[in-house]
């Protein structure tokens, strides 16, 4: 007797496991699911990526996910640079526990950053020692800034007036508090948003 062309058998149990298994990987409900799990890992503000300074490479934020992170807009030749010293010891002081300083040189105010990307590395190590992660030069005001910079003067209702300027988002990215570049890193008030978002869990 020859088989029916139109009769197909009937999977075996593991092969109908393994079926459904692709169609719901295929199924645009959950590829929707695993876009919003991988971005409620990943906080919408660490959701770039930048240059780093030393050697251009891209960088991925989301690498920081979970971490309270101190946002900084900064200069070479600003009356403010001495701050370098103290946001390095800050990053080393409270690194174990969760603090990553993330600096973003720009020279959109008073032409105070006027460098190349590896003369404003070089400045940074060989000057303050700098340790603490750092990306390329960008714009951080106006219709050219950074996405994350306009995220976060978007969050906060401040922008940055001058170098310097500091943002402090939670473990969650769902808080932000914003310095201006006169309060510096050891600044009681700071310290104290700082111990804050520390001691909270993501």
């Amino acid at each position: 007797m020859s088989p029916n062309p139109l009769h197909h058998p009937t999977p075996s149990p593991r092969r109908q496991l393994l079926l459904a298994g692709l169609a719901l990987a295929c199924s645009p409900s959950w590829a929707q699911t695993a876009t919003k799990s991988a971005n409620t890992a990943c906080p919408a503000f660490l959701q770039h990526r930048f240059d780093r300074l030393q050697d251009e490479k891209p960088q991925d934020l989301c690498q920081y996910a979970g971490r309270v992170l101190l946002v900084v807009n900064t200069a070479s030749f600003c009356g403010f640079t001495s701050q370098y010293k103290d946001l390095e010891a800050l990053h080393a002081r409270y690194r174990d526990q969760g603090l990553v300083v993330l600096g973003f040189p720009s020279n959109d105010f008073g032409q105070q950053e006027p460098g190349s990307n590896q003369a404003i590395a070089d400045f940074c190590e060989n000057t303050f020692g700098v340790r603490f992660p750092m990306f390329v030069k960008s714009h951080v005001v106006g219709e050219d800034a950074n996405p994350l910079f306009k995220q976060l003067a978007s969050a906060t209702g401040e922008r940055p007036r001058w170098n310097f300027h500091k943002y402090l988002i939670s473990r969650d990215g769902r808080e932000v508090k914003s310095h201006g570049s006169a309060t510096q890193p050891n600044n009681p008030k700071f310290l104290k948003d700082l111990d804050r978002f520390l001691s909270t869990k993501s």
